[in-house]
């Protein structure tokens, strides 16, 4: 029973703002009326009968089976994802790249084509470059900001399209609406990967997109605490084309982390809001800062997409990527001297993050694809967190003053 119908009144819940809908839209409350929603832990579920059994199964009756194939609160987390995101449909998945194969390989075939934009995650990229190819799959990488290269790649029929924006790990922002109309010419569904922009600040449905993962691991989540992912759609596509798939081959999310995303939703805007603030003074004194060669950060005039990323999202998020001097040793001593600042390879997370891309996310695709997307062996992805942002630029001056005594005992 939804909040909507507790009173009989009508339901009104469409009429409240975002921040209200993470906290009451679509709940369902067990016969206890608990304010915090129920943890339905357990793998499977009981029927009253063998004839119950039996109609559940053929689709006769409505009944819980398995937590793989559906669990309450698992239901009560995609529900609200949905919500959020303005999607039909929901599936919760075990991991966001788990979400990612399982929107790519339950849409496509053998002989089918998929055309993705370069800059992509580590796993992504070798999802395109390695694992469809081995199925059977024609695979085509593309500059993701020349809209020309899409149109080119575009020319034939084409399944799928996979990008990122803002891209992992440079910072990249693509023109959802251009190459969405460029893929849908091709007859492609659109998927986007919104991990960086998170869903408080971009909405990749009302841009075109026909599919958004996520990675539920950075903002949603946001605490460090657990793996998830989504997949978000159309209703027709996701219980069609995604949910046999997600069944079958047991990409099911836990009970138990659907639980603890769907508390952390309750404070995603609140947290989301205040690592931006925070991502904007940081990026701002890195692009001053003695060592640091350059700062990408698209709520920065100087990002080269700065326009498109004012355009089609309303606020810039917590990630800042920049370069500093010295290459990997530079980058190494900068990193070693934080004392605030975590080295992790997450990101989205309460705690600022920090990483080096070339040695970790993207090691794997070799120095000529890094630098083709522009990640040289000095770059460094931040992920800014809600610390004081006077202790991030005492921490990351530190840095700064590493990179001088590597250079001088260099």
């Amino acid at each position: 029973m939804s909040t909507s119908d507790t009173n009989g009144s009508p339901d009104v819940s469409q009429e409240w703002r975002e921040a209200t809908r993470l906290l009451h839209a679509n709940v369902e409350r067990s016969p206890y009326g608990e304010t915090s929603e129920a943890l339905f832990l357990t793998s499977g579920f009981a029927y009253d009968s063998a004839e119950q059994a039996a109609a559940t199964f053929t689709g006769d009756a409505v009944h819980y089976q398995y937590s793989r194939f559906g669990n309450p609160t698992v239901d009560a987390l995609q529900r609200r994802l949905a919500d959020l995101e303005g999607a039909d449909a929901c599936i919760a998945t075990s991991t966001g790249m788990g979400a990612v194969s399982s929107a790519l390989l339950a849409h496509v075939k053998a002989g089918d084509r998929v055309v993705a934009s370069r800059a992509l995650f580590g796993s992504c990229h070798w999802i395109i470059a390695n694992l469809l190819p081995k199925y059977g799959v024609e695979t085509v990488f593309v500059d993701g900001g020349d809209l020309d290269a899409w149109s080119e790649a575009l020319r034939q029929p084409t399944a799928a399209v996979l990008l990122e924006s803002p891209s992992n790990p440079m910072l990249d922002v693509l023109d959802l609406r251009a190459i969405a109309d460029r893929a849908h010419a091709a007859g492609a569904i659109v998927i986007v990967d919104n991990a960086f922009a998170s869903p408080v600040y971009q909405k990749p449905l009302t841009l075109g997109a026909d599919v958004v993962v996520y990675s539920c691991t950075k903002h949603i989540d946001g605490q460090g605490r657990v793996l998830g992912g989504a997949i978000l759609g159309s209703k027709q596509w996701i219980e069609e084309v995604v949910q046999p798939f997600t069944r079958n081959t047991g990409n099911a999310l836990s009970p138990f982390n659907a639980w603890v995303m769907l508390k952390s939703l309750e404070t995603l805007r609140l947290r989301v809001d205040a690592m931006t603030r925070n991502t904007a003074i940081v990026a701002d004194w890195l692009a001053s800062a003695p060592g640091v060669i350059g700062v990408r950060y698209p709520g920065r005039k100087d990002h080269p997409q700065h326009e498109i990323a004012a355009r089609q999202m309303t606020g810039f998020g917590s990630l800042v990527a920049f370069e500093v001097a010295g290459g990997t040793a530079g980058a190494f001593a900068f990193l070693n001297a934080l004392r605030v600042v975590l080295i992790s390879n997450n990101l989205g997370d309460a705690r600022s993050l920090a990483t080096h891309p070339a040695t970790t996310t993207h090691m794997k695709i070799g120095a000529e694809e890094r630098a083709r997307l522009g990640i040289s062996d000095g770059a460094i992805r931040l992920s800014v967190g809600l610390e004081d942002a006077d202790d991030l630029v005492a921490d990351l001056q530190r840095g700064v003053a590493a990179l001088g005594q590597a250079s001088h005992t260099a």
